[in-house]
């Protein structure tokens, strides 16, 4: 037999191929439904795996943490965990290990999540043990002591993380006393003033029906999960309480420069930003592409400076911090301690070049980026218990997620310009500066940023906490 070989066309390597058009993201239908407590439940169905994903989101957060008590509602979330119903802490985490499940509890400015994630075949057990946690938690004195001592640990490790200082001192900057710039972990004297009075106190105001909403995603239907809510919840009751009311935050209309002395380090934490926008400004769409030209993916502009044009960082980057009042605009990077001054330059001009017309090429790259990764965020169940909370906190549409890409898609270069001159107005920075004052101090004043103060890490941190045994 003659075998006569077959010419195949050789595929053009001399470009790279393509991105092609960024896939569709279409979401089951979001489901909704109320307990007779009053506890509403939002349900998104998805069949593939016999797993459940429930989220319990109570408006409580660290924002509503009294005067004197800060740390109050990240210390309640911690100690949920840590006994409830009829079971002591080790008895609850046995319960919780021998169903396969996983139980997490944890504070945030405005909500508290519990999050649990099981079998589908556990999920009756699960309830029960989900049930007492939230509305039977035991908030024994020797488990807030052990959990105190953690917590005043995790303060003392933090004067040795100029990650941690130049966050702390950056946010304290901005918003000064407000809610805002309050450490979620308190501080060693509210932390030793802290009883379980103060936490049955604050988990009696505001975990109640009224207060929560249930999320739950997974292989079950309504018909199936609502009769077990209701077994598990329906019962709940509690007079609704209002939380003090916030602030508002107005613009820091200053440049400032604050350094915080770490002798002998060899890097230089950088952090630099102003107050950004609120959740749910209708300049949201065009902020995520912006930020994401200037310091979101690899390729961003801040990085692509720092690190890969200089090599001053191993990375730079940018982000809004989206909250229901203007959270912070943060861009930072951790750089060599000789090049400092050179980094901060750098750092200037890439804000001030945001404020300049996009090139067409850059804006269609980053949005198709933007878009690309989008349905990236969707993968798992507790992604998307963690996705249908934000509609959940900010009453966002069922379309929201499912329309995401076309109004990403729909940003045009005029948008972006808008809002850069808008949001990153270099007129009104705080640089947030870590490292050797004595090595990096003189450079840096030289650059005529803005007026600099000098503190040490007991001016961020306040004393060293003293643990017990004087350890």
């Amino acid at each position: 037999m003659l075998l006569v070989p077959v010419l195949r066309a050789q595929p053009d390597r001399s470009a790279p191929p393509g991105a092609g058009p960024p896939p569709a993201l279409r979401l089951p239908p979001i489901q909704h439904y109320s307990l007779s407590s009053g506890t509403k439940v939002v349900l998104l169905e998805r069949h593939s795996v016999p797993i459940v994903q429930i989220n319990l989101l109570v408006r409580a957060g660290t924002s509503m943490d009294p005067a004197g008590k800060g740390g109050l509602a990240s210390i309640t979330a911690a100690m949920l965990t840590e006994g409830a119903g009829p079971r002591g802490a080790l008895e609850f985490s046995d319960a919780v290990d021998y169903l396969g499940a996983q139980v997490a509890a944890s504070a945030h400015l405005y909500t508290t999540t519990v999050a649990l994630h099981m079998p589908l075949s556990k999920l009756d057990s699960g309830l029960v043990l989900l049930a007492d946690l939230v509305r039977r938690p035991k908030f024994l004195a020797s488990e807030l002591a052990r959990v105190r001592t953690e917590r005043l640990t995790t303060i003392l490790q933090m004067r040795d993380d100029p990650d941690i200082l130049a966050s702390l001192i950056f946010r304290r900057t901005l918003y000064g006393e407000h809610p805002y710039g309050a450490p979620s972990l308190g501080n060693a004297a509210s932390l030793a003033s802290m009883t379980v009075d103060d936490l049955r106190g604050f988990h009696g105001a505001y975990f109640i029906p009224a207060n929560t909403t249930i999320i739950v995603v997974g292989d079950i239907t309504g018909a199936e999960i609502m009769p077990k809510l209701e077994s598990a919840f329906g019962e709940w009751n509690g007079n609704v309480v209002s939380p003090p009311p916030v602030p508002p935050v107005p613009q820091k209309r200053e440049k400032t420069l604050v350094f915080v002395d770490k002798p002998g380090s060899a890097q230089s934490v950088i952090t630099i930003g102003r107050i950004g926008a609120a959740r749910l400004t209708d300049d949201y769409y065009a902020i995520v592409v912006m930020n994401a030209l200037l310091g979101g993916p690899f390729t961003s502009r801040l990085n692509m400076n720092l690190r890969e044009a200089h090599g001053y960082s191993y990375g730079a980057s940018s982000e809004f911090d989206f909250l229901p009042l203007p959270g912070p605009f943060v861009a930072t990077a951790s750089v060599q301690t000789d090049v400092t001054d050179k980094a901060l330059t750098e750092f200037v001009n890439e804000l001030r070049g945001i404020l300049k017309p996009v090139p067409d090429a850059d804006l269609e790259r980053v949005k198709n980026y933007l878009a690309l990764g989008y349905p990236g965020e969707f993968q798992s169940v507790a992604q998307i218990a963690s996705q249908l909370g934000e509609l959940a906190i900010y009453g966002l549409p069922d379309d929201y997620f499912n329309g995401y890409i076309g109004r990403i898609r729909a940003v045009t270069q005029s948008d972006v310009e808008r809002v850069a001159r808008k949001y990153i107005n270099t007129d009104d920075l705080v640089f947030i500066i870590v490292g050797d004052r004595k090595e990096i101090a003189e450079r840096v004043t030289a650059l005529n940023l803005a007026p600099a103060k000098f503190l040490s890490v007991e001016d961020v941190l306040g004393p060293a906490p003293v643990l017990e045994g004087g350890k």
